[in-house]
């Protein structure tokens, strides 16, 4: 999907939150890699399995990772087994591409 600016809008846009995502377009992101869109079916496959919070959760570059890597697949059973593997990985919640992973803690000073 792409934006005014020409840049295509990032995983956290419009087809997950209805608003444009200016800070994830190609021209303005900190990613090096371009923006992958989300795809319709990816999108319907975490609102189904209610995992849509869990993905916006995740950093920008995991994000744009998994979308990439599925798009990537040139027969539709191994987009299939990719969407798979990313949609139990956020419902785990530690796993990102098989390797452990660990949200990043915000400190409060109280």
């Amino acid at each position: 999907m792409m934006c005014a600016e020409g840049g295509v809008i990032s995983p956290r846009s419009a087809a997950l939150t209805g608003d444009e995502d200016p800070m994830m377009t190609d021209s303005e992101s900190r990613l090096s890699r371009p923006i992958q869109a989300m795809p319709p079916e990816v999108e319907q496959s975490l609102h189904e399995r209610g995992l849509v919070a869990a993905y916006q959760a995740r950093p920008p570059y995991q994000r744009n990772d998994y979308l990439a890597w599925i798009a990537r697949a040139k027969r539709p059973e191994t987009k299939e087994r990719r969407l798979q593997q990313m949609l139990s990985e956020l419902e785990l919640g530690d796993v990102y591409m098989k390797m452990d992973w660990r949200p990043r803690r915000i400190s409060r000073d109280d």
